[in-house]
């Protein structure tokens, strides 16, 4: 059974839930007439704000059309009506993708920068120019170039997440302690073994905190690049169903990119502690 320390902030969450809802549940009843509205949006709202009702809807609205979301999320009517699932999985896939080759990348040039201050001075004046870059700037010119959408949206993910895997690998590997290093050389062991029994497992706390920041960026940059470039996924989805007015999709869509969100941190929070060893 679980223990106070336990119950007390479950019960706290629950209680902010129940507040939140009741809160929701108030502010959206039918407040009258629809006078004061700027007209234009008015006419873009349509009914459910000219009538006077709530342009946003309620929790037991939400709720009902969140169970037949998960009871079919698969259901595949055409181009512009895939289940929830179906499109969960197309931005799951690109951000795998584009984040894979961003490990692959990141993390032996980010290795080799930590391990060498010529590399790291030389390289550091590009990895400031382009780090800020928004990554979906890079939107149009990968689309010129690739030609092809599903691969531009991947290129952006690639691009977002290398920046944070490769500085926090870089800035890991450089903070190695030195006496360890230097036991390591007293006992005359290779550079390669070296690098691969005393500075890798040191540094990998760091190495995968860079991976769990990385992941949680592509996963807010594949909603931005799926709304540019259309066809499929969840970013294509909160689009198309705004387009239709269906705000209700559109907060569903909001919970579950929440949802899959906090599972991919959680599972790269769990590997960070998998590494972390004490002192």
């Amino acid at each position: 059974m679980p223990g106070p320390e336990r119950l007390r902030p479950l019960a706290l969450s629950l209680a902010v839930f129940a507040a939140f809802v009741t809160v929701w549940a108030a502010s959206t009843r039918a407040t009258g007439g629809a006078a004061d509205l700027d007209p234009e949006y008015a006419a873009l709202m349509g009914a459910q704000v000219t009538q006077g009702a709530s342009a946003m809807p309620g929790p037991g609205e939400v709720a009902a059309k969140l169970w037949s979301h998960i009871r079919d999320p698969f259901y595949d009517a055409g181009p512009n009506d895939k289940g929830i699932g179906i499109q969960l999985a197309y931005s799951i896939g690109r951000v795998l993708s584009g984040y894979a080759m961003a490990v692959v990348v990141a993390i032996p040039l980010g290795f080799l920068i930590g391990m060498s201050q010529v590399l790291s001075r030389a390289l550091d004046p590009y990895i400031q120019i382009l780090k800020p870059v928004s990554p979906l700037a890079w939107m149009p010119l990968a689309l010129y170039t690739i030609k092809d959408s599903n691969a531009s949206a991947v290129f952006v993910i690639f691009i977002c997440s290398v920046w944070p895997m490769l500085i926090n690998t870089a800035f890991g590997v450089s903070s190695v302690r030195k006496e360890w290093l230097n036991v390591a050389r007293t006992l005359e062991v290779p550079a390669w073994k070296r690098a691969l029994t005393v500075i890798l497992p040191a540094a990998a706390p760091t190495i995968v905190t860079g991976m769990r920041i990385s992941i949680g960026i592509a996963w807010l940059v594949i909603v931005a690049a799926e709304m540019l470039v259309g066809g499929t996924g969840i970013g294509y989805f909160v689009w198309n169903e705004w387009n239709n007015l269906s705000i209700v999709n559109v907060i569903i869509a909001i919970l579950f990119i929440g949802v899959v969100g906090m599972l991919l941190d959680q599972m790269l929070a769990a590997a960070a502690r998998a590494v972390t060893f004490p002192e």
